[in-house]
């Protein structure tokens, strides 16, 4: 297991965690969560050896290897592909060895080549492909040099390397900033069959629900442990947090009483003895810090001053783009679709559908390729991407932006706006250069919608927002009373801002009649579908069909099997070790119950032996519930792969 105790981490001079204690047990899934800047990632930096902590001792068994995601990628003409297989390098290192081993060394090469083997090097390709396709890359682009992808394609290369090296503890930072929904819904099952341990920092809650079993909140330059997902989390601390000030009450009421007591006979003889008394329990009353009241940042978004409706036609539009030589690219064609006044809309869309093109056309920086623009008279548009982060004059503080585009208003209206968007106090006039991305996308969005846009359209909001703010912009978003157009890989958001949703694929753009979770069922039907079509395919040649090749065939059936047996490894492993936890656990039950049976047991001779019989038939009882259902979960993942394989 992993065991930190007195762990002390500074950064500067700002003190991050301070004699801060933690276990991580093995397999465990661990959502770490903080604010930004709380020092989760100098933690995941302590973890991986990085860097040293300022005090205390971590401990990490000397046998894990850890796969963590690189966060810089040198430009590399490498093939996508073989650079995910890199991520294994004790596989590298084989097939190096193997190729500069002579023939004439015969032994030397058996042991290479059982190595080889051992360590799956036939199936490497296959498992490469596997990862890639999870994550969004076609085949075209598997064998696509790295430096070809943009930098958000790059951190999913990242991503598919560190998942393919062999590890027993994985850390993760963020890990679907640069996922789209289906992308993410992949890692999610990905995960739940790794057989190691998982430490993950996401703002994602969904994520985290669907990922952790435990949570590692930093609060206070503390590390709290929590049982269960986020909102379990969120359960437990609010209780915590009230029992705390419970005692923080009680305990104010006594040192007020003590004091009272010290001031009023402290003076005089009778009493000075009983009142220095009162001085040193005083004295040695451990105090309980005073909750801090969190800074909340409240974002308001103004309601537009009129609402047409509707708001925008689009009438048989096509979108795409225009290369400096003149050259067409299209992306989307034949959209016939309206945006009404009030309407509240989530574009659903795997990534390279063309879902930021629909935006960026529908907010006139791309022109349409074909048909009508149809906007409303009164139509005012906010339009928030990432792109706009990078435009941000770094030299210049927040009310200095705010100024350039509202040089009449009061400097303390200014303020008073820029305080909800958590720039408060002095913070407004710091320069943008060192804010985070989190810092850069607020100020963004407030930018925007001062301007108080009767249709906003985002793209990617909540990207390097913190789990606080992500709250405070949902809440905002539901209470705007404009139109909205959204593109958001983040569950949670769209769940609670959004009433209806554009799905967009295979070059058109169409009403969805479904939530997130039949969005979930149409991309798992459309994968099956695409697999059967793949397995089903012959090649047309001069208008005549050719049967398909029957080694192919047989070859691609046998890679599938590998792929499915691959995957179902570590879960038939854990559901062995599950089995026989619940056997042992099952005999000592029938002890217990024998025990509990038996008349004698009650007697007081035996009293102390029976309180910790129950204890332990209690605690067994309650791990027995767990084990039933990781069993059930279990069988479930084993029987959807199955499901997924159709194969005969």
């Amino acid at each position: 297991m992993i065991r930190s105790t007195g762990l002390t981490l500074r950064r500067g001079t700002k003190v991050l965690l301070e004699n801060a204690d933690f276990v991580v047990h093995p397999k465990e899934r661990v959502g770490v969560v903080g604010k930004n800047g709380s020092g989760k990632t100098t933690l995941f930096a302590v973890l991986q050896g990085k860097i040293d902590a300022d005090a205390g001792d971590l401990f990490i068994p000397e046998s894990w290897r850890i796969a963590t995601v690189e966060q810089e990628i040198h430009a590399t003409t490498q093939p996508a592909r073989e650079f995910v297989i890199d991520g294994d390098h004790h596989l590298r290192e084989l097939q190096q060895a193997r190729a500069a081993t002579p023939d004439s060394e015969g032994t030397r090469i058996a042991e290479l080549e059982a190595a080889l083997v051992e360590a799956d090097a036939w199936s490497a390709p296959s498992r490469a492909e596997q990862l890639l396709a999870g994550l969004g890359f076609t085949p075209e682009q598997w064998t696509q040099p790295v430096n070809s992808f943009s930098g958000g394609w790059q951190m999913r290369l990242a991503l598919a390397r560190a998942l393919m090296a062999p590890s027993e503890l994985l850390l993760l930072d963020e890990p679907t900033n640069h996922l789209d929904l289906d992308a993410m819904l992949w890692l999610e099952k990905w995960l739940s069959a790794y057989d190691g341990t998982v430490i993950l920092i996401s703002h994602d809650t969904e994520f985290l629900n669907a990922v952790a079993r435990t949570i590692l909140h930093v609060d206070q330059q503390k590390l709290v442990r929590y049982k269960g997902g986020y909102d379990d989390f969120l359960t437990q601390r609010a209780e915590r947090l009230r029992q705390l000030q419970t005692a923080i009450d009680r305990q104010s009421r006594e040192t007020a009483r003590l004091q009272s007591f010290i001031d009023r006979f402290k003076a005089k003889a009778t009493k000075a003895k009983q009142a220095q008394s009162r001085v040193k329990a005083l004295a040695r009353m451990e105090k309980l810090a005073p909750l801090q009241a969190e800074s909340g940042i409240y974002i308001h978004i103004p309601s537009p001053p009129s609402m047409p409706d509707p708001l925008l036609r689009l009438d048989k539009v096509a979108t795409g783009y225009v290369d400096a030589q003149g050259k067409q690219t299209t992306i989307l064609t034949d959209i016939e679709l309206m945006i009404r006044g009030g309407a509240r809309i989530g574009v659903l869309g795997v990534n390279g559908a063309g879902k930021s093109t629909l935006i960026k056309t529908i907010a006139r920086e791309l022109a349409p390729l074909a048909g009508h623009y149809k906007p409303s008279k009164g139509l005012e548009i906010g339009y928030f991407a990432q792109h706009q982060l990078y435009m941000l004059d770094i030299d210049a503080s927040p009310l200095q932006h705010l100024q350039r585009i509202a040089p009449l208003a009061r400097e303390q209206e200014l303020r008073n706006y820029l305080g909800g968007f958590g720039f408060g106090g002095d913070k407004v006039n710091d320069k943008v250069a060192p804010f985070s991305g989190g810092e850069k996308a607020r100020l963004a969005l407030s930018l925007i919608v001062w301007q108080k846009p009767n249709l906003l359209l985002l793209d990617e909001p909540s990207n390097h927002l913190d789990v606080d703010t992500r709250e405070a912009l949902a809440t905002a978003l539901a209470e705007f009373e404009g139109s909205m157009l959204m593109v958001s890989h983040d569950r949670h958001l769209l769940r609670t801002t959004v009433d209806s949703f554009w799905i967009v694929a295979d070059g058109h753009v169409q009403t969805f009649d479904g939530d997130l979770d039949d969005y979930r069922d149409w991309l798992n039907q459309r994968a099956l579908a695409q697999r059967q079509e793949a397995r089903d395919a012959s090649a047309a040649i001069d208008g005549t069909v050719i049967a398909p090749d029957r080694k192919a065939v047989r070859r691609q059936q046998a890679e599938e099997r590998q792929r499915i047996a691959q995957l179902r490894k570590p879960l038939d492993k854990r559901l062995g070790l599950v089995e026989k936890a619940i056997e042992i656990a099952q005999a000592r039950l029938g002890e217990m119950d024998a025990l509990i049976a038996d008349e004698d047991f009650y007697a007081d001779a035996r009293r102390d032996e029976r309180v910790a019989v129950l204890a332990e038939h209690g605690e067994l009882s309650a791990k027995m519930q767990t084990l039933e259902e990781e069993w059930l979960q279990l069988h479930e993942s084993i029987d959807a792969l199955s499901a997924s394989a159709d194969i005969d």
